[in-house]
């Protein structure tokens, strides 16, 4: 069975910063992209930031120089570290990864269960 087990959120003042965590586990054969979306209260979720398997990345222009997504293959984790943060960033994050289980199969998109993220003084 598949999980993708997200860490990280919580509750922090406008300037600060939080570091996501997601890490996937089960019977997997490798990664392709992996990712961060949110999805505030009222709003449609929204992509935050993608990296490829060979490390490119995009970012939305709402977090571009403030956030910086990365992953560690070897445990088929992805990171989101958060800088500067905004009341705006307030919302649910969810971590996403595009999962293959044997040589030559398709990739699958895969979610994590969403970490809350609340910006506030």
């Amino acid at each position: 069975q598949v999980q993708l087990v997200e860490s990280g959120g919580g509750l922090v003042q406008p300037g600060g910063s939080l570091r996501l965590s997601c890490a996937a586990s089960g019977n997997i054969f490798s990664i392709n992209a992996m990712g961060w979306h949110r999805q505030a209260p009222g709003k449609e979720r929204v992509l935050v930031a993608t990296i490829t398997r060979d490390g490119r990345t995009n970012y939305s222009d709402s977090v571009k120089g403030r956030f910086t997504i990365s992953r560690d293959n070897a445990n088929n984790t992805v990171y989101l570290q958060m800088n500067s943060l905004k009341p705006d960033d307030t919302a649910v994050y969810f971590c996403n990864q595009e999962l293959s289980f044997r040589s030559g199969s398709i990739y699958f998109s895969y979610w994590g269960q969403g970490t809350q993220v609340t910006v506030s003084s």
